[in-house]
C-alpha cells in the first residue's frame, strides 16, 4: 500500500528550484535511503515530505491513512540540542506533542506507550535518567523513541548516525532494521554508505544533474550508483 506520492516536483525556496521534475513514491515498509551530494535538495526533499514547505510546482500526496502529522521525524542533532535538561520520560513523552489535545499533562495511555517504547529500545532502566547525561548512541535511542510517540507507520530520519561512534552506529542500524521488519516503514536521508548498503530496499539520488529513484539493486548498477560507491570506497 502507497503512503506517499510526490508527482512532477520541483522543490526549493522562494521560487528558486533546486530539484525539478521529481516523482515517487513510499510503500508500506520500504526502507529508502536519500542519498546525495552537499546542497543537491536533500534538506529541501525533507521538509517538502514533512509539510513544513509547499513544493514550487508538482503534488505530494499522503495515501493509505497517512496523515503529515503522523510521519515520526528524527532531525538531525546538534550538540546543543542534545542538552536538554529534561528526563528520558520527559523526552520521550514530548512525541505525543503534535497531535496533543490535552491542556494538562499527558494520559495513562500515552505515558504507557512511552514505557512500551522505552522497553522496546532497550532504554527502559533510564527512564527517569537525565537526558544529557546518556552518551551519544543512548541519546538517539531516547530520540528514536520519542519520534516513534507520533507514528504507527512511518519514520523520517535526518542523518541519524551523525556524531555517533561505529558502535553506537552499528546498534542504531540495527534496532531500524528491527523497526522495519515489524512493519514501520523508514525513509532517511545519509552520507552513510552503509544503510543505503545493506539495508535499503529503495534509494533516492538526488543529484544537481538530476535523480534516481528506485530499487537498490538498479541504483547500484546505475551510473548514479556507481560513483556513489566509488566515491564512497566500495568501487567493485
Amino acid at each position: 500500500m502507497k503512503l506517499i506520492e510526490g508527482r512532477d516536483l520541483t522543490l526549493g525556496y522562494e521560487g528558486q528550484g533546486i530539484v525539478s521534475d521529481l516523482s515517487f513514491s513510499v510503500d508500506e515498509r520500504d526502507y529508502l535511503c536519500i542519498v546525495g551530494e552537499n546542497g543537491s535538495g536533500k534538506s529541501t526533499f525533507a521538509k517538502t515530505v514533512l509539510g513544513l514547505v509547499e513544493p514550487l510546482s508538482g503534488s505530494i500526496e499522503y495515501c493509505g491513512g497517512l496523515r503529515k502529522n503522523e510521519i515520526g521525524y528524527l532531525p538531525q542533532i546538534s550538540g546543543i540540542q542534545r542538552d536538554f535538561p529534561s528526563s528520558v520520560m520527559e523526552v520521550v513523552l514530548s512525541g505525543c506533542l503534535n497531535r496533543h489535545r490535552r491542556i494538562f499533562g499527558y494520559s495513562p495511555d500515552e505515558k504507557a506507550k512511552a514505557n512500551a517504547m522505552l522497553q522496546r529500545l532497550g532504554m527502559h532502566e533510564r527512564t527517569g535518567s537525565s537526558f544529557q547525561e546518556l552518551s551519544g548512541g543512548q541519546q538517539q535511542r531516547v530520540l528514536l523513541a520519542r519520534a516513534l510517540m507520533a507514528t504507527e507507520k512511518l519514520l523520517f530520519l535526518d542523518e541519524p548516525a551523525a556524531g555517533l561512534d561505529p558502535g553506537a552506529s552499528s546498534e542504531l542500524y540495527s534496532m531500524l532494521r528491527s523497526l522495519n521488519a515489524s512493519g514501520i516503514t523508514i525513509m532517511m536521508v545519509t552520507h552513510d554508505i552503509h544503510p543505503a548498503l545493506n539495508d535499503a530496499s529503495m534509494i533516492l539520488h538526488l543529484s544537481h544533474d538530476g535523480y534516481f529513484f528506485g530499487r537498490k539493486d538498479d541504483y547500484f548498477l546505475s551510473d548514479m550508483g556507481r560513483v556513489f560507491l566509488k566515491e564512497a570506497g566500495h568501487d567493485h
